[in-house]
């Protein structure tokens, strides 16, 4: 199909017989980069990281930072499951005169060293001042002052066919700038993160993007490209990349400058799509809306007397037409502020106002626990990961990851595996897990209860 609109566009650009006076308002001037590339440059920097590698044996789909993605459009290599150091190099863009740097979570998470180099060639150590992994937004700083400086525009005026500009360091090569446009806004079912609003657009976007910014014509930035769609044969670029839209990154940025990290809002519900046919069992007109499956346990919404079954058709106004966009402005608001939801229950429209809450578990660092003994993480199991791996009522910690070689990992236990119990003593939280694991005499095994899957098991490890 492309292949046959640039066939027709060369076929018909030779001609001029139309009329001056005819000339609709689709007509564009073409648009010079000179000045875009003049201001955003000097402002765009380089980023080295050197860190572990990590096991990466699971076999989540969803996990876009494994191997092929991060060898093919960052330039890792591959990731080992051995000690071994690993290497790859970014981009990120200076926002501040004193060497605030913009980037990728997952360019700097984990990382031992990071070095960003100028593009002068200057090179600065720097260090992380906040990340957050639900948006893939890191925050971090160069002790150097009066640097060129990107300033962030509205991403919300953004229209679908405006131009716009995307500068990195594809491949390696230093400070490199892409034209094309805005395919498309708020893509937000792309798995990719939990919190997701993407900017969509056509401008190449290749293996060293990542973290540079996507400009408009003024030279402001509109977003921070993120994600490319790669031929899963050669990883070559296909039109399609994603940026982080301006306006989010002022949300988390903020946070990030006062407290290293940003609190996801939530209010403890889990919700579906409607659909005609579900529209129509509920005797209601309409298909727009996110219908309540679950209300969590001493949740916001329970508190605030929302009910499963309840149809939540506007908040704060706005009209329900996408789960997800009702999921991330949750997600953005501060814990403590009000949410007005307009539901209808029972075909009747109700009012109801919850106050959102932070996100269950993300005042601990990083929302894990190291246990080194047994050589894994552990979560808290949100409703959203139970609903998700499919543990439903079940009640216990989540392992996020198991170290090779460790006793667990020899026993077959993988990520995403749910401890219910520990010495038949039931755990509902990574405390109650750490303190069952101390109370655990040292010359006997630990016996847990385990669930993978639909399957239950006991399971006895020995420490050390």
């Amino acid at each position: 199909m492309l292949k046959h609109l640039l066939f027709a566009f060369a076929l018909t650009t030779p001609f001029h017989t139309v009329a001056a006076e005819t000339t609709t308002a689709l007509a564009q001037p073409i648009y010079d980069f000179r000045q875009v590339g003049k201001v955003g440059i000097p402002a765009v920097v380089s980023i080295q990281v050197k860190g572990k590698g990590e096991n990466s044996d699971d076999e989540d789909s969803t996990d876009l930072f494994k191997d092929d993605f991060w060898q093919r459009f960052f330039g890792l290599p591959k990731q080992n499951p051995s000690d071994e150091l690993v290497s790859g190099q970014a981009s990120g863009f200076l926002i501040s005169p004193d060497g605030e740097i913009l980037t990728n979570s997952h360019v700097v998470n984990h990382m031992t060293k990071i070095t960003v180099v100028l593009n002068s060639g200057k090179e600065y150590p720097a260090k992380v001042i906040g990340l957050d992994t639900n948006t893939d937004i890191a925050l971090i700083k160069i002790d150097a002052h009066d640097l060129p400086y990107l300033k962030l525009g509205n991403s919300d005026d953004l229209e679908v066919g405006q131009w716009v500009a995307a500068i990195g360091n594809p491949l390696g090569l230093q400070a490199s700038l892409t034209k094309g446009v805005v395919s498309a806004k708020g893509r937000n079912n792309l798995d990719l993160t939990r919190i997701e609003d993407y900017i969509q657009t056509d401008a190449p976007i290749n293996r060293g993007n990542s973290g540079g910014p996507l400009l408009d014509m003024d030279g402001r930035v509109i977003g921070m490209n993120t994600a490319i769609v790669t031929n899963m044969a050669n990883g070559g670029y296909m039109g399609i990349g994603f940026a982080i839209p301006s306006n989010l990154l002022q949300a988390i940025v903020s946070d990030l400058k006062k407290d290293g990290s940003f609190r996801r809002g939530y209010i403890g519900v889990l919700m579906q799509k409607m659909d005609d046919d579900l529209a129509t069992a509920f005797h209601i007109d309409s298909s727009n809306g996110a219908l309540v499956t679950e209300v969590s346990k001493d949740s916001p919404a329970l508190k605030a007397g929302l009910k499963q079954g309840d149809i939540i058709m506007k908040y704060n106004g706005t009209q329900v037409t996408n789960i997800a966009a009702l999921r991330n402005a949750i997600s953005l608001m501060k814990p403590g502020t009000k949410v007005e939801l307009g539901i209808l229950r029972d075909g009747k429209p109700l009012q109801i106002a919850v106050e959102v809450d932070a996100f269950p578990g993300q005042d601990q660092k990083e929302s894990s626990i190291k246990e080194s003994k047994l050589g894994i993480e552990l979560e808290n199991l949100t409703p959203e990961a139970a609903q998700k791996l499919g543990y439903g009522d079940a009640q216990g910690v989540l392992i996020a990851k198991v170290a090779p070689s460790s006793p667990l990992a020899w026993a077959g236990i993988k990520k995403g595996t749910l401890i219910l119990e520990v010495n038949k003593q039931k755990i509902t939280s990574v405390d109650e897990f750490n303190q069952a694991l101390k109370l655990t005499p040292e010359d006997r095994p630990v016996l847990m209860l385990i669930k993978q899957g639909s399957t239950t098991r006991y399971i006895s490890i020995k420490i050390g």
